[in-house]
């Protein structure tokens, strides 16, 4: 091989490194550009539309029986028996205490002799009567006697319906001796025992019987929020949610609902000075006595239905630093756009949100902490992500 040859093969494996190492370069940089280059964030998402939203209202309460019945003496004496169990449920005119009866059997006989005696009077006075007639036509008496036989028949014939009147009252007096409760209810402790000396004067209390099945729900809601419902309905704004009332759910403290749903009643008619408040009276069946009066409870108002609203779930809405509500949204791009909406209340773990965001829109509720606006991203439906997940 000459030199020349030589020059060309050196010059030729020259030429081939530079390449291979021109080529690894190029790779290198690939590869480090590809690294730098951030991957799209995987987001949980829920796609909202419009809708008719009922709107619920919860408010603070109490129960209060449907019916209370004060039994108290109505005639005076001893109390000879108590016939009834305390607590025990008691049906209406079941007898509960009966009162020593004998001075007031002893005054019906009385009187009923008293009217006896009128009776007698009364027919004796209308056969003189029933005679003076002939002899005055015949001219054997005088007018004056004639009138005086006719005025005592019927003093006699008032006596009569005087006697009958006090029959009646000895009777009534002999029947309060059995002290009867007015309502069917559940009865609490008596409040005299046997031997005690009760008084119609002073209406002795024997005993009180409470109406328990339904029972009354007494809330509390601010004025200005039931004249912002009423306008709301008025305008068309809210729908009723039944015609003429509204369905009150019950919830105890440990957050459980009642099972039985009630129906709200009425409202008061004054607003309370001191509170700024207005009572609501919601009606509850309660069969099995799971609410006893004076608990305190809360209740759930269907006040009404929002024909046109949106529901998001809490975790995916945020405040910005002056309080007004954001959501992160998905855009047609891929893209986290952010937007400012407008919420009216919260719906159980949800926002209406009234304005700010429109149907098909994917409202970010995972991974928010992960991205900004502006970030790509990638949207899984939060149903599909916890299928996913369970696999």
């Amino acid at each position: 091989m000459n030199t020349s040859s030589t020059a060309a093969w050196t010059t030729f494996l020259w030429v081939l490194c530079l390449v291979a190492l021109l080529a690894t370069a190029c790779g290198k940089q690939a590869t480090a550009t590809a690294a730098q280059r951030p991957s799209a964030v995987e987001v949980g998402v829920i796609t909202v539309t419009w809708a008719a939203v009922p709107l619920t209202h919860e408010l603070q309460g109490r129960t209060a029986a449907y019916r209370v019945a004060e039994v108290r003496a109505r005639v005076n004496g001893i109390v000879l028996k108590r016939l009834f169990s305390e607590g025990s449920e008691v049906k209406a005119n079941q007898p509960l205490f009966q009162i020593d009866p004998a001075p007031y059997q002893a005054a019906l006989d009385s009187a009923r002799a008293s009217l006896a005696r009128a009776a007698a009077t009364r027919e004796f006075a209308r056969l003189q009567a029933a005679r003076y007639e002939k002899l005055i036509a015949e001219n054997v008496v005088s007018d004056q006697d004639y009138r005086n036989v006719i005025a005592s028949h019927k003093t006699s014939e008032a006596d009569v319906g005087s006697g009958r009147a006090a029959v009646e009252l000895a009777s009534i007096n002999l029947g309060y001796t059995v002290v009867r409760s007015p309502v069917a209810g559940k009865i609490g402790r008596a409040s005299v025992t046997e031997g005690a000396y009760v008084q119609q004067g002073q209406a002795t209390l024997l005993a009180t019987v409470q109406q328990l099945d339904p029972i009354y729900v007494d809330l509390t809601q601010s004025g200005d929020e039931l004249l912002r419902l009423r306008r709301q309905l008025e305008s068309g704004q809210l729908l009723s949610a039944a015609p003429g009332e509204a369905a009150v759910t019950v919830l105890f403290d440990d957050g459980s609902e009642y099972p039985r749903k009630g129906r709200l009643q009425f409202s008061d008619v004054t607003v309370d000075q001191s509170t700024g408040s207005v009572v609501l009276r919601a009606i509850v069946p309660n069969p099995e006595r799971n609410l006893l009066p004076g608990m305190f409870v809360r209740a759930r108002l269907e006040e009404g239905v929002t024909p046109q609203a949106i529901l998001v779930p809490q975790v995916g809405l945020t405040r910005d630093p002056s309080g007004r509500a954001i959501a992160l949204v998905v855009n047609a791009q891929k893209k986290v756009e952010m937007r400012q909406v407008k919420t009216d209340r919260a719906a159980g773990n949800s926002w209406v949100v009234t304005d700010g965001l429109g149907s098909g829109d994917q409202v970010i509720v995972e991974g928010m902490q992960k991205v900004r606006p502006g970030s790509e991203v990638v949207a899984v439906a939060v149903a599909e992500k916890s299928t996913q997940s369970a696999h």
